[in-house]
């Protein structure tokens, strides 16, 4: 899609773990606070109660019906087949066929990754699309990818989620020339399974600036602006990430807590309280892009509050006003690494 300044953009209300209670009153405050135009997807009685009970003053929106919810915890080969009128797969038909600009959806991630698949298609000559996320650190923030989308990957699979992560951090962060690094158990070259290995000679030889090997603990230093892993490792770091933030949070509030001098201290340092907890919220950020399709796809926390979903409509937004998806397209085809590569294998893929 061309930059739009007023986006149209598809929420799913019904997913997530609070559905539209939590969705509409995020998606409307974004709409609100930004000008987007909203189409609201799900159960239209369900969708109007909760709409009555919000000031939608200066919003632009419209109620468009879907009779199914693909749950949490279903199968997305269960729900392609048999809810083809779920809030999720309505959503993905509005992007396709250009009533929307761009999705939000924090339902059930794996239905939410199989329906825009299968019903937006990827950008040309891609294997996989892949799940992008913006990770706090010490200084700026940076790309984590892959987080979900592939749990079993190749090795031109992280090469090419590496160059889709560099446009992005180009994109989102604005860094002129990304630090790319590969997720490993160690610095040194030759360090990890044979898939890491593997995608480090593509990564050395390919033209991304390409910063080596980083452990986990390097995520957060802010050195890097760019982290590839394939989806478990990524899944499982993310979501480790998001424990040990709150966590940390709940131990540093009730030690703080304690005594009369430790409250005199909380007080005093209230302020940079309040800006560690911003920088370590994940609501911050809102949802993860799926790079990689042909429409802007954002898949928030299952879990997420109204801030949360407010934060991935402002990010789908973002994205749609500075015409992300086809400068992706154009970055990946300017990609000297992505081009040879299609070239090599389209033969392979055509007749796989």
């Amino acid at each position: 899609m061309s930059p739009s300044p007023r986006p149209r953009l598809a929420v799913d209300a019904m997913g997530g773990d609070f559905g539209p209670n939590v969705v509409l009153p995020g998606a409307i405050s974004a709409a609100k606070l930004r000008k987007y135009d909203l189409l609201l997807v799900g159960e239209e009685s369900r969708i109007t109660a909760e709409l009555a009970k919000l000031d939608t003053r200066g919003c632009n929106y419209r109620i468009v019906h879907a009779s199914q919810v693909a749950e949490m915890r279903e199968k997305p080969s269960e729900s392609l087949r048999k809810k083809r009128d779920s809030s999720i797969q309505v959503c993905c038909n509005l992007v396709r066929d250009g009533e929307a600009d761009g999705l939000i959806s924090a339902g059930n991630t794996g239905v939410t990754l199989a329906c825009s698949l299968f019903t937006l298609g990827r950008i040309e000559g891609l294997d996989r699309p892949a799940l992008a996320t913006i990770m706090p650190t010490e200084t700026s923030p940076c790309v984590l990818v892959d987080v979900g989308a592939n749990v079993d990957c190749k090795p031109v699979n992280l090469l090419q989620f590496g160059i889709m992560a560099d446009v992005m951090a180009r994109i989102l962060l604005r860094c002129p020339s990304p630090k790319v690094a590969l997720l490993s158990i160690g610095e040194e070259e030759g360090k990890g399974n044979w898939l890491v290995k593997e995608a480090y000679e593509l990564f050395k030889f390919s033209s991304l600036n390409f910063a080596g090997n980083v452990e986990g603990r390097d995520i957060f230093t802010g050195e890097y602006d760019v982290v590839v892993c394939d989806g478990f490792v990524g899944n499982v770091s993310l979501k480790l990430a998001e424990g040990l933030a709150m966590s940390m949070g709940r131990l540093l509030k009730g030690e703080l807590k304690r005594g009369f001098f430790a409250k005199i201290g909380t007080t005093l340092a209230l302020s940079s309280l309040k800006r560690f907890a911003k920088l370590m919220d994940y609501a911050e950020y809102g949802g993860a892009p799926l790079l990689g399709l042909n429409g802007t796809v954002i898949v928030a926390h299952g879990s997420s509050n109204a801030k949360a979903i407010l934060s991935a409509v402002d990010m789908a937004g973002s994205l749609v006003r500075m015409g992300a998806d086809k400068l992706l397209k154009d970055g990946l085809a300017a990609n000297a690494d992505f081009s040879n590569f299609v070239k090599r294998a389209a033969p392979a893929m055509a007749s796989s």
